[in-house]
């Protein structure tokens, strides 16, 4: 009996893989939590920064641009319920990928847009996806980039659009992201 449990331990399918981590950045944190957090197969989204040369940022700093970070999302998901492409769609769909100097209303290099990858398969998966975007598009802007530490941001930027409903409503639609979303996907 325990060598047809370690047999099927041994040939078990990827839907018994471990969960995995996914880095996007796409302007104001905020905004890009909530696109992800009621995705079947995504356990966490955090707020955070990554991608710079100080450690333990804190949101003055990053906001002040001169740390090298951006605001970004980590999300933790298993691929078994949701595939990496899948969650590059949604990261596509919820940036403006031709905005060199930010995103939306949001300018500076804090709140670029940029794909951190983990390993050489999120990398082929976000190279293609790029392609496309490109296709669509024309040029652009969005980098991608190795995976940097990931940083979380402060507790009360975490889940900002549940915790602050009103002001997060106010904040998207006076930042013209969703207008800018809809001419760029219609």
């Amino acid at each position: 009996m325990k060598y047809l449990l370690l047999a099927f331990l041994l040939l078990a399918p990827a839907a018994y893989a471990a969960e995995q981590k996914a880095i996007f950045a796409g302007g104001c944190f905020w905004c890009m939590e909530s696109e992800f957090e009621e995705l079947d197969g995504v356990s966490a989204v955090v707020s955070g920064y990554t991608g710079g040369t100080v450690d333990n940022p804190t949101y003055q700093q990053v906001s002040a641009g001169n740390t090298g970070h951006v605001e970004a999302v980590e999300i933790t998901y298993d691929p078994a319920k949701v595939s990496y492409e899948k969650l590059l769609t949604i990261f596509w769909d919820n940036i403006d990928p031709t905005d060199a100097e930010g995103q939306f209303c949001d300018k500076g290099s804090q709140y670029l847009a940029g794909i951190f990858v983990a390993d050489d398969a999120q990398k082929k998966l976000a190279e293609a996806s790029k392609a496309k975007a490109e296709k669509r598009h024309g040029k652009v802007a969005t980098f991608i980039r190795p995976a940097a530490r990931f940083w979380p941001a402060e507790e009360y930027h975490q889940g900002y659009f549940e915790k602050n409903p009103m002001r997060y409503k106010l904040y998207r639609n006076g930042c013209g992201r969703d207008d800018r979303l809809k001419e760029l996907n219609p």
